[in-house]
């Protein structure tokens, strides 16, 4: 059995705070190749994964389009040029915010295992941990997507979708139109025990704001993110703290030296009240508060009529 991982990125990774060469390091050890599909102009980026000294790496370079790929599908593109350079016969997608604790790779190398010759299943799917302001705090939140396919098997028709967030089976496929519906196929995943960390809400309010400057000008261009941003702060407000979820569990080993050099919580609110002077951010809008609090409360925290891009085999 072969295992490739693959990713995308370009030179903004390096400029906002992403945790993008511990996301790598974090599977490096289960897999025998690791592919990245890498848009870098300034090159620091190159130089940094490059600076992890291993031979399973491999760069492919690209040139994002942003002209022809609109709509944040930039980033299906991409991911697809990744994909399809990758040779296992699984495939372990992540991204640059993400990063796997070292307790799971034993877990999800011995699934994939298990499940190689089974054809019934397509992906695994993993729970998903959002950080969020810092690394004790995450959301738990109606809206926020809980789990999502990070291990997919190598097949033609598999192809990144939307933005990039998920997979389907699109036979025939153009190459073209990563949003659309028709004539594409959910994926049969197994659930596999095993969480995945989300650091993308966790950097400093100045780069989350920027960050965030930068994903919407992916999904909406230039002009339109000018106008949106034209009134707003050069930092994030995160809100109150206070009114999530704590997390007192240790994160993955890789991740060490940007949690010591944590330096924002003086920016940051831990207490329950907040002045806004912004729109609410989607979990602290009164209808998710009301159904994240039936559903972690009754349901286990399994959304009512929540995101489900996948049909699971029991």
């Amino acid at each position: 059995m072969k295992i490739s991982g693959f990713t995308l990125a370009n030179d903004k990774v390096a400029q906002l705070y992403y945790p993008y060469l511990e996301s790598i390091q974090s599977i490096l050890p289960i897999v025998d190749e690791f592919v990245v599909a890498l848009d870098d102009k300034v090159g620091d980026v190159r130089a940094g994964i490059l600076g992890l000294n291993s031979d399973k790496i491999k760069i492919i370079d690209t040139t994002w389009d942003t002209e022809k790929y609109t709509d944040g599908t930039i980033l299906a593109q991409q991911t697809d040029i990744a994909k399809e350079h990758c040779s296992g016969d699984w495939l372990f997608y992540i991204q640059s915010d993400e990063v796997m604790h070292e307790k799971y790779l034993p877990v999800i190398k011995a699934k994939c295992e298990e499940l190689l010759h089974d054809s019934k299943v397509d992906a695994l799917l993993f729970r998903y941990r959002h950080f969020y302001g810092d690394y004790q705090h995450y959301l738990q939140s109606h809206g926020i997507y809980p789990k999502e396919m990070r291990v997919i098997r190598n097949l033609p028709e598999i192809h990144s979708w939307g933005d990039a967030q998920s997979f389907r089976r699109i036979p025939n496929f153009d190459y073209q139109n990563y949003r659309q519906k028709e004539n594409t196929f959910k994926l049969n995943v197994a659930e596999v025990d095993a969480y995945m960390f989300h650091y993308g809400w966790t950097r400093p309010p100045k780069y989350m704001q920027n960050k965030r400057k930068n994903l919407h000008t992916v999904f909406k261009g230039e002009k339109k993110v000018e106008q949106m941003f034209a009134q707003a702060s050069d930092s994030f407000d995160y809100g109150a703290l206070g009114n999530l979820s704590q997390y007192k569990e240790s994160h993955p080993l890789v991740l060490a030296q940007k949690i010591k050099e944590f330096s924002w919580a003086s920016e940051l609110n831990y207490g329950t009240k907040h002045e806004l002077d912004r729109p609410l951010h989607k979990h602290e809008k009164l209808k998710n508060r009301i159904l994240s609090k039936i559903e972690n409360s009754l349901f286990g925290g399994n959304q009512i009529f929540g995101y489900s891009n996948w049909k699971v085999v029991k």
